[in-house]
């Protein structure tokens, strides 16, 4: 409505008085024109201005739009404590504690975001063919699925944030597509608390250092899924794939943080699964979650942050800690046979451990940003087994990834992140590797709209030869535009 406001007042600059938008200001550059009227004839049309006088009225305007910044394009935030879903968010990892919006009553904010791929890869393998004949047909369920170059289908978010009072606000992400579940599904939903809500010296005091998270929402186990595509929206990922081995799942439980100085510390009790359950109470204990860190601005241009995090539950039905994203992997249909399909083969390209009945899990994550370059690190350990395995397996990952941002507000960035993966498919076998190296950059249009792309390759180390992924690779680009506020 605004633009429409400035476009129409030069287009009334033929009038008397040209009545000033909330754009232009008073400054002299974009003051209303006065066109003189005959003093004796109130009622009589006002007298036009010379064509030159209306262009460079228009001129001006234009000239004042230029001169707004990147970041002003973006939605104002009216949330306390919200991390945004544009580009200021990223390398914003837990949602901030402080009061920069002022509290005035309830407020309601929506938001979405959508992400769509253009895919460019090929893959091979040297697996031994394994027949299997059902109805007479015998098939090879070692042969890989023929793949081309195309447009994968797009996944969308849906936000909705509501502030309840001071410093209490309750989130609820959905997926309203997404690669696994095309249907809409609630992602999760919880309560934030950064204020007390009783107005008492003591409680006020304590609660200018302490979040409490409450309800069904994911959990905060280490910061690289801070730092990843999640479903609709993956503005915060420098690239199109997260990583091989996918630390993100959804809990119902709480976490209370406490953060002085720079430190933080945080710790957590969950129902150990992405569902609410109460059946078969012998077969399921609840889960345990810590991380300190230390997270310090030092100055404009240099931020040092180290974190270490640990997530542990003695038995579960099924824990998916690395298999709980629903959105499924980028990278559609890789190293799949010929009876894949988009949703049932979700999570492609990936490595899921299968540590879902047991699992004690930890991570550190260096984080090191100098005006426009940043490091990330990941260096994780994971240990466990599923229902029918009596001993534990070991899985390790490291990821290192390099951007560097750059031209005003950086707008431009180019990234790179080297992945490896290692670990025991099943008990008493030898170790397999995957190892993955990405190469990219990304352009923001705006704040809210995001264009990137990538080069990927993929290779599977040790796999035995009955296994599909039997020196299996695949490789090529990925293209992605986001949409997200």
């Amino acid at each position: 409505m605004k633009t429409s406001f400035i476009v129409l007042t030069a287009a009334l600059a033929t009038i008397s008085f040209a009545p000033p938008s909330s754009a232009q200001g008073t400054s002299k550059s974009t003051a209303p024109i006065a066109v003189p009227q005959p003093s004796t004839v109130d009622t009589m049309p006002a007298i036009a201005a010379p064509e030159s006088t209306t262009i460079d009225t228009v001129k001006k305007i234009v000239g004042a739009k230029a001169k707004r910044s990147f970041l002003s394009t973006a939605p104002g935030i009216e949330m306390q404590n919200y991390r945004p879903e544009d580009k200021r968010g990223i390398n914003v990892f837990e949602a901030p504690k402080d009061e920069s919006v002022a509290y005035d009553g309830f407020k309601l904010q929506w938001g979405a975001a959508f992400t769509q791929q253009f895919q460019g890869l090929d893959h091979s393998n040297t697996a031994a063919p394994v027949l299997v004949t059902a109805a007479g047909v015998t098939t090879n369920t070692n042969q890989l699925i023929r793949i081309g170059h195309g447009p994968n289908n797009a996944t969308a978010n849906l936000y909705l944030n509501g502030q309840l009072a001071r410093g209490i606000r309750v989130a609820m992400t959905t997926y309203s597509s997404a690669r696994h579940h095309n249907e809409t599904w609630v992602k999760d939903g919880y309560l934030l608390v950064d204020a007390s809500p009783i107005d008492w010296k003591p409680l006020n005091d304590i609660m200018k250092y302490v979040t409490i998270r409450a309800g069904h929402f994911e959990i905060n186990y280490g910061d690289a899924h801070f730092r990843r595509s999640d479903n609709g929206n993956s503005i915060r990922n420098a690239l199109v794939g997260n990583y091989i081995m996918d630390a993100f799942t959804t809990e119902v439980g709480g976490e209370v943080y406490v953060r002085a100085n720079g430190f933080l510390a945080m710790g957590g009790v969950t129902g150990g699964e992405s569902r609410g359950m109460i059946t078969s109470p012998q077969k399921r204990s609840p889960s345990f979650l810590t991380k300190i860190g230390y997270d310090k601005q030092f100055s404009d241009n240099f931020r040092f942050r180290l974190t270490g995090s640990e997530y542990a539950t003695a038995s579960s039905v099924s824990n998916t800690l690395f298999s709980g994203d629903r959105a499924g992997s980028r990278y559609y249909d890789v190293l799949q046979n010929t009876s894949s399909t988009e949703s049932a083969q979700a999570w492609s390209g990936a490595i899921q451990p299968g540590l879902s009945n047991s699992i004690h899990s930890y991570v550190v994550n260096p984080f090191v940003q100098f005006h426009g370059l940043e490091f990330f690190g990941n260096f994780e350990r994971a240990k466990g087994r599923a229902a029918t395995e009596t001993a534990n397996r070991t899985w390790k990952q490291n990821v290192g990834e390099v951007v560097y941002r750059f031209l005003p507000d950086q707008r431009l960035y180019v990234a790179a992140r080297y992945n490896t993966v290692k670990g025991q498919l099943t008990v008493g076998t030898p170790d397999v590797t995957v190892k993955r190296s990405q190469i990219g950059g990304g352009w923001f249009l705006t704040p809210n709209v995001l264009t990137k792309i990538e080069y990927v390759q993929q290779k599977y180390l040790d796999f035995p030869t009955t296994d599909i992924r039997n020196g299996g690779q695949f490789k090529g680009f990925m293209v992605e535009g986001v949409v997200a506020f």
